[in-house]
């Protein structure tokens, strides 16, 4: 009898600190079953054992049925995956040191495309921890469609979340995969945010663009682990590649935008209402909000869900009835002007050296140094964390009421902020585990299958009310007549 590959490789029980392998999970009886039509999983982490998947598992865990006061919670059943086992067991343990529940490990490895159908098998729900997305996201999302599996993750590689559009939504709606990359930092901040502001827009007013400033804080210094650092490199390194997608692909559809496209800025921005300098962030974040309003403008309602409920129903068309969509752009913001200066820096090292083979070496070798010591191999401590958190402002401009010609200047100013923890671990961890949870919860609510942006499947849902009831904040900071 072949061992279930859940048997297989092992389960694990944490209690008082310590790892206790149940070794009759080695050996299953002869009268055991196990059925491969029905996942065995609610979700599997899969790069659990990463620097950020190990936060995801921390979070996650809060979540647990099997944890106190989590009777209510949609997420039954766990499982990590990855390529190593005793450092699954490691992450585990740091996760957990007082968690009392079996936790099975399941060994994926993104070159072994067996495995990685033997793990979506067993599981309503992948979310993907393991990047770079663009060398190792393709077979698992090719898993995931392939089974009909959902799946969420962390990518902020916009190359890579268009490619598998391109590749795999038509088979994706056909398979009835759900598929949602960008469920981090990248995007759900900058999507959800975006629409909060574009909620507060009562007629006659309407948006004509929001600009979007994010500032990392610390009481000692904002430091992120290199493999962010690597993502970004290796982002410029392959623009060309993503600027050729984009051309065979063909124009997106354009939403109808009231007034004339935002002017060219000066390189530095000095933002006085909300105290901060800025500068242009190439961030994914626009290109993630450009293809929500694309999809919008197909589906002016939204995406219908597989079996929604009337209420859900008649929230989704009030919802989408109140955005109208506005230009997007991100800046990158600091009360300190010389930090200003280091992005400037930063952005010319990687911009410049990323183009050619040696360069790219100096700077996938010494993050640290061309960084400025903003990322680091091995990546921030727990108290750097700890002392870390983020605002994000979003300032929407448009007109008392709709305008039909091109020249007349915005008269009103919505300024609206997110606040939260430390930006790249807790509250990514924070965003995507509640979006696992709705997906667990609400998944007749949600679309069949398909490769979409977050926005456009979460913004209708109580996404936003779980993240403020979980530490990320939104509020309405100023709404003002501009002359």
């Amino acid at each position: 009898m072949q061992k279930p590959l859940h048997l297989l490789n092992g389960s694990f029980l944490i209690k008082n600190s310590s790892i206790f392998k149940r070794t009759n999970h080695n050996v299953p009886s002869s009268n055991m079953k196990h059925d491969l039509s029905k996942p065995t999983y609610d979700v599997v982490i899969f790069g659990a054992s990463g620097f950020t998947g190990k936060y995801v598992v921390r979070e996650a865990l809060k979540f647990l049925n099997s944890s106190p006061n989590r009777n209510n919670s949609p997420l039954k059943t766990l499982a990590l995956a990855g390529r190593n086992h005793s450092k699954l067991s490691e992450a585990l343990a740091w996760a957990a040191p007082s968690h009392t529940t079996t936790i099975p490990f399941l060994l994926a490895d993104t070159n072994d495309p067996p495995s990685l159908r033997r793990m979506v098998s067993q599981a309503k729900l992948i979310l993907n921890c393991a990047g770079p997305f663009r060398h190792h996201g393709g077979p698992v999302v090719d898993a995931c469609v392939e089974a009909g599996c959902d799946y969420l993750d962390i990518c902020g590689e916009s190359e890579f979340m268009e490619r598998m559009e391109a590749l795999y939504h038509q088979r994706a709606v056909e398979k009835g995969s759900l598929v949602i990359s960008a469920c981090g930092i990248d995007s759900i901040p900058a999507e959800l945010g975006f629409l909060f502001n574009l909620k507060q827009w009562v007629s006659p007013a309407v948006v004509s663009q929001v600009e979007a400033y994010i500032s990392l804080e610390s009481d000692v210094r904002v430091v992120a682990n290199s493999a962010t650092y690597e993502s970004a490199v290796l982002g410029v390194a392959e623009a060309d590649k993503l600027r050729e997608l984009r051309r065979s692909r063909g124009k997106t559809a354009r939403p109808l935008i009231v007034g004339p496209a935002p002017t060219k800025a000066a390189i530095i921005e000095h933002q006085k209402k909300i105290g901060v300098w800025a500068v242009k962030l190439p961030s994914v974040d626009t290109s993630i909000v450009g293809r929500t309003l694309a999809t919008l403008a197909h589906n002016p309602t939204g995406l219908q869900g597989i079996n929604e409920t009337p209420p859900q129903l008649q929230n989704r068309l009030h919802f989408w009835s109140t955005i109208k969509p506005a230009h997007f752009g991100m800046k990158i913001a600091s009360k300190n002007l010389s930090n200003i200066f280091g992005f400037i820096t930063v952005g010319f090292f990687i911009g410049t050296l990323s183009k050619f083979s040696l360069g790219r070496w100096l700077l996938l070798k010494f993050p640290e140094v061309f960084s400025l010591g903003w990322f680091r191999k091995g990546g921030p401590t727990e108290e750097e964390i700890a002392a870390s958190s983020f605002k994000m402002w979003f300032v929407g401009r448009g007109f008392s009421r709709r305008v039909d010609r091109e020249d007349v200047k915005p008269d009103v100013e919505i300024i609206t902020r997110l606040k939260g923890p430390e930006f790249g671990y807790v509250s990514t961890s924070i965003i995507l585990i509640q979006c696992a949870l709705i997906v667990l919860k609400r998944r007749k609510d949600l679309p069949k299958g398909g490769i979409y942006t977050p926005g456009i499947v979460f913004g209708p849902t109580d996404l936003q009310e779980r993240l403020q009831e979980n530490g990320i904040s939104f509020e309405t900071v100023s709404k003002s007549v501009v002359k």
